[in-house]
């Protein structure tokens, strides 16, 4: 019988879901009694995480916050619906604290636990919170941030700020890199390019990167590729490489990331702010394409607290395929012929990597059960 009930709010994209799976780890590993709770949007990415997870879990039927007549109606009906559904689950458990990672589905759960005066803890891992973070925030208690500079972004909350890194999956303190590499069945005497959307995957970075395979062909003896296509873009990726005469491994999606990024000698991808840290804890230089239509552009701000160390690039996801293939060549072929650039931004990324947040947030959790 549990003595204490943490409900977890998050989902949408992995970036909301895994730093919070990353904290309920912790919590089981220190309280293997503790109740753990999942509440998470009805989207095909978290059915597809949340089908190999042990922990209990309720889709909500939240929806995000649009100001359009017709979707600001959607949104006010799904948010009261989630909140009742919360409250409920909520009111009757024993010690409960909520915690909220962003998203449409988090805000309905946080406000439900400070109308019922439990405790309720923020995770914000974007350098900038995004819409749902400014408004659970005030419901919070306690909000943990990744950055430094994200503390200014909640000046207004009467919550307590802590700058303590982005929370990462167990997996990430003891990789495997072989498991990685005989899983796919990568050549051991090759390096691996990966090249990857983060949970759902980027056309746009799909599309750059089959148009340079011919260009890629020149390392082929060197280099392999692993293609993280993204679940709608798999088919349409897997025929651009018929006929490429560099190794590759193409999949929809990888479950083992931690196994896979120390495996990697070079990543391409975006920069969502789990996936900026994931790439600095397992120390792989990076390209990143930060996604150009966020209106804060925040992932350029996480793309580029690497940058300033040294750790990564950024490639910009202009719109004509030419313009962005052809820049992002410029940085692929130097960074692919050049091994101590590579080592050296490998280095770099010590200087930002924080594996030790999520053990962190989960202490703080446990403490505010009691």
């Amino acid at each position: 019988m549990s003595d204490v009930s943490f409900f977890f709010a998050g989902g949408g994209t992995g970036g909301h879901i895994y730093p919070l799976l990353s904290i309920a780890e912790q919590i089981r590993a220190r309280r293997p009694n503790a109740g753990i709770h999942f509440f998470h949007s009805t989207r095909s990415v978290d059915q597809r995480v949340f089908e190999k997870i042990p922990f209990e879990r309720t889709p909500l039927p939240a929806t995000g916050l649009s100001f359009h007549p017709v979707k600001l109606i959607r949104f006010v009906s799904t948010f009261h619906q989630s909140y009742q559904q919360a409250k409920q689950r909520i009111a009757t458990s024993p010690n409960p604290v909520v915690i909220g990672a962003g998203g449409f589905v988090a805000a309905p759960v946080c406000r439900a636990g400070r109308k019922l005066g439990v405790p309720v803890a923020l995770i914000n891992v974007d350098l900038l919170p995004g819409r749902a973070n400014k408004l659970s925030a005030r419901w919070a208690d306690e909000i943990f941030v990744q950055f430094e500079e994200s503390k200014g972004c909640f000046a207004r909350s009467r919550a307590v700020v802590s700058a303590v890194g982005c929370p990462l999956r167990s997996a990430f303190e003891h990789p495997d890199p072989d498991k990685a590499i005989a899983d796919l069945g990568l050549d051991r005497n090759k390096n691996v390019l990966l090249i990857t959307g983060a949970s759902s995957g980027s056309a746009r970075i799909n599309e750059a990167v089959c148009h340079l395979l011919p260009q890629l062909e020149q390392f082929a003896d060197r280099w392999q590729i692993v293609h993280l296509t993204g679940l709608d873009n798999y088919q349409a990726v897997l025929q651009k490489y018929n006929g490429a005469r560099i190794s590759h491994k193409v999949l929809d999606y990888y479950d083992n990331m931690a196994d896979l990024l120390a495996a990697t000698d070079l990543v391409i991808g975006r920069s969502g702010a789990v996936s900026v840290a994931e790439y600095a804890v397992a120390g792989v230089p990076s390209i990143c394409v930060p996604y150009p239509h966020h209106k804060d552009k925040h992932q350029y701000l996480n793309a580029g607290k690497l940058v300033e160390v040294g750790a990564a690039v950024i490639v910009d996801d202009v719109p004509d395929l030419q313009d962005r293939a052809n820049w992002l060549w410029e940085e692929l072929e130097d960074l692919m012929a050049h091994d101590e650039k590579r080592q050296e931004m490998s280095e770099a990324c010590k200087e930002v990597a924080r594996p030790g947040a999520a053990a962190e947030i989960a202490e703080r959790l446990l403490e505010m059960a009691r």
